[in-house]
């Protein structure tokens, strides 16, 4: 497993614009660093590619100081120009092989999965780790598939060696569910976003997983 491989484990916090607005993001960013996390990504569906940059760029100097990960879904090209630590991509964004070319050799790729062939194949093309789900219903993803469940989850386990950060209805009464049917990591939304004390919940299911 490579270098870049080991770092994505634990709590994958997800900032989505939908829940929070791109004014508020870099207190909510720093809600979620000071709660623990380690790994944060941005997903902004639909919003100006202007808006996002800059809206990354904050993030980016967050985790910065706080030597936290940062992610940026979908947008190669605000990766590269916000100075992310990677990107994450869909099964219809730019193929894997050419954003690692356009990104280099250390930039973090994953990739979403929803089935052991799109697992297989993005192991094969070289990602870092991959997501699996919705593991459960969500309301995050207009567009989710139906939900994989944690058999789906222990089947994809099974399939691959790379990491795998399981997604869609993940909460943290459910962490140890996912966890311990064979996820490395879990990528947490609505139930953060959502919550009334962002950094109590972060830090709450960081101390869970730490129990591991």
């Amino acid at each position: 497993m490579s270098l870049r491989a080991k770092q994505v484990k634990g709590l994958y916090a997800i900032i989505d614009t939908s829940y929070a607005p791109l004014e508020g993001l870099e207190k909510t960013a720093s809600l979620i660093i000071e709660g623990g996390a380690k790994i944060l990504q941005l997903r902004s569906k639909g919003t100006a590619s202007g808006q996002v940059l800059e809206a990354c760029r904050k993030l980016r100097r967050i985790t910065l100081d706080n030597g936290a990960i940062f992610i940026v879904n979908d947008r190669v090209d605000i990766a590269i120009a916000c100075g992310a630590d990677g990107v994450h991509l869909g099964q219809e964004d730019i193929p894997l092989t050419d954003a690692r070319s356009l990104l280099g050799a250390s930039a973090i790729i994953g990739v979403s999965t929803h089935n052991t062939k799109e697992a297989k194949e993005a192991e094969a093309s070289g990602a870092d780790y991959i997501s699996f789900g919705p593991v459960f219903p969500t309301k995050t993803k207009a567009d989710a598939q139906s939900p994989k469940g944690l058999e789906g989850l222990k089947e994809i386990r099974k399939s691959v060696r790379l990491p795998i950060v399981a997604i869609g209805g993940v909460t943290e009464e459910r962490l140890m569910d996912v966890l311990n049917s064979g996820a490395d990591g879990a990528a947490i939304i609505s139930d953060i976003l959502a919550s009334g004390d962002i950094r109590l919940k972060v830090s709450s299911i960081v101390s869970k997983i730490g129990s591991l």
